[in-house]
């Protein structure tokens, strides 16, 4: 069973091999593939579908989504700044034969 046959209903695959594909199949496939973009999970997608009319629960969804996304953010920009301030002490260092970062992962 791949991923997508958990959150949508896939058409039966005929003899011929191949399946045939409705609209309603189409705009969930589209649905799924934004979702999915915006960084939701398949099991987050597969709640976002059953969701449609309860805005307040999608809402909140998008807040825990929002937060995570922003705790993500902040963790980045502090290997940013470290990995500028190991950068940075390369430029600074005059001797060939020891790295500033090589040395301080040791």
């Amino acid at each position: 069973m791949s991923n997508n046959d958990r959150i949508m209903l896939m058409p039966l695959k005929p003899d011929s091999g191949y399946r045939m594909y409705d609209d309603t199949h189409v705009s969930q496939l589209k649905f799924i593939l934004k979702a999915k973009a915006l960084g939701f999970t398949l099991d987050e997608v597969a709640s976002l579908m059953t969701m449609s009319g309860n805005c307040a629960d999608v809402e909140s969804m998008g807040l825990q989504k929002l937060k995570l996304i922003r705790e993500k953010i902040a963790i980045l920009q502090r290997l940013e700044h470290v990995i500028q301030d190991m950068t940075n002490s390369c430029k600074a260092n005059h001797d060939p034969n020891s790295c500033p970062i090589i040395n301080s992962l040791n």
